[in-house]
């Protein structure tokens, strides 16, 4: 994987100049508070090593951009980020998407703990994070999307958070290479709605958004 040459500068002018190309707008306050998340991140970094990314320019392109890339295949109101980790992509589409409502979840204490941190100091009131492994969460409402970025193979995603999808809905698959062996394995009662590749700005990388829903007359 490579980063594409980035502008000179700051995160901030970074994601001026390649948030339009996600066909979002580069207004201070998603710039300001995104900028605000990495930093918080590079800082959390130094002490629970989160994420193996250290330079604040590849941290814009394959965290923020990769996480933003995602937006146009969401679905409903309810969106749940499973294996979040460092807030990816959960704190990212949560910024820019204000209008929905985002959980995320992870086992790792100390990753839940940086989220909620995120939460509180940037005030993102559309977001919350959960500790829990995915195979004990129940949620007291089910999800319209349910997302994963680098958590786990497709037949495992579904199988761990199949369940948690509201009728109707979907799992969003975030992938980097094509990923033709998991689609085969798909479990029964499944099956892949759209698979498209996907331009991240900057990332000379293959990207696929994988989105799977229930067989029409399957069952939960």
């Amino acid at each position: 994987m490579a980063i594409l040459t980035p502008p000179a500068g700051s995160p901030e002018e970074r994601l001026r100049r390649y948030l339009p190309e996600l066909g979002l707008g580069a207004d201070a306050r998603l710039v300001d508070a995104l900028a605000a998340y990495l930093r918080l991140l590079d800082k959390w970094n130094q002490a629970f090593n989160l994420t193996s990314i250290r330079d604040p320019g590849e941290m814009v392109v394959r965290h923020v951009l990769d996480s933003l890339s995602a937006l146009p295949f969401l679905q409903g109101e309810r969106v749940l980020d499973v294996g979040c980790g460092a807030g990816l992509p959960g704190i990212p589409l949560a910024l820019a998407d204000p209008g929905r409502s985002y959980t995320l979840l992870d086992s790792g204490l100390k990753k839940v703990r940086f989220v909620r941190q995120v939460i509180a100091e940037l005030k993102i009131g559309n977001a919350s994070a959960v500790q829990m492994r995915v195979e004990d969460y129940a949620p007291m409402q089910l999800f319209d999307t349910v997302t994963s970025r680098a958590f786990a193979a497709l037949p495992d995603f579904i199988r761990g958070a199949g369940r948690l999808v509201a009728p109707g809905g979907r799992l969003l698959a975030m992938k980097g290479r094509l990923p033709a062996e998991e689609l085969a394995a798909l479990p029964a009662g499944w099956v892949a709605e759209a698979v498209t590749p996907v331009q991240v700005p900057a990332l000379d990388a293959e990207r696929h958004m994988i989105v799977v829903s229930r067989r029409a007359g399957s069952v939960a």
